[in-house]
């Protein structure tokens, strides 16, 4: 009876020790898992567009933040870059954002619809919350001027982004910008 208490002993001791040696691989993936090539260099497209912007949005990724153009039409003109800060497009009104970094996006648009009113003036509800995301801080519509709108991203820190055009949904398309979590 004593002989096999150890070696019930045995057994579970072995089982607590091989866990943790499991658990590592897991860890090692997720983390390769999240490795970009993306760079924090400006990004930009001429593509001329005659879309209006209709809705900005965000999400949270894994391994990073989303913020999401939608437009009416084609995908439109952009450049987005770190700044030290946004401003106002016009006016020169420093747009102030939160976050250790900034992008300023710059969305070649339709200022006005073909009735002749604004194609986007956002109501502070209709631009998105990022509380609680890991690397978006604030978003601020800083307005337009001349088929430009510009729109500030405070970030917690200046890290690697992409950006890319997508088609749909219908006619419309979105410009999408994915800022990373880390290095």
């Amino acid at each position: 009876m004593k002989h096999f208490h150890s070696i019930r002993t045995t057994i579970a001791v072995l089982a607590v020790v091989s866990v943790p040696a499991v658990a590592v691989p897991a860890t090692a993936s997720a983390a390769t898992s999240c490795r970009t090539a993306w760079g924090s260099l400006p990004e930009a497209s001429n593509k001329a567009s005659t879309a209006m912007l209709a809705t900005i949005r965000s999400g949270r990724h894994a391994c990073f933040d989303r913020v999401v153009f939608d437009l009416t039409g084609e995908p439109a003109t952009y450049t987005v870059r770190y700044v030290k800060n946004v401003y106002r497009p016009g006016a020169g009104h420093l747009v102030p954002l939160r976050g250790g970094a900034k992008l300023e996006v710059m969305l070649g648009v339709r200022e006005f619809d073909d009735a002749g009113h604004w194609a986007y003036q956002p109501e502070e509800s209709d631009i998105p919350n990022v509380a609680g995301y890991r690397t978006l801080r604030q978003i601020e519509y800083a307005g337009s001027s001349e088929d430009t709108a510009w729109i500030g991203i405070g970030l917690r820190a200046r890290l690697p982004f992409r950006v890319f055009t997508v088609d749909g949904p219908g006619s419309g398309s979105r410009v999408v910008v994915d800022i990373a979590h880390r290095w």
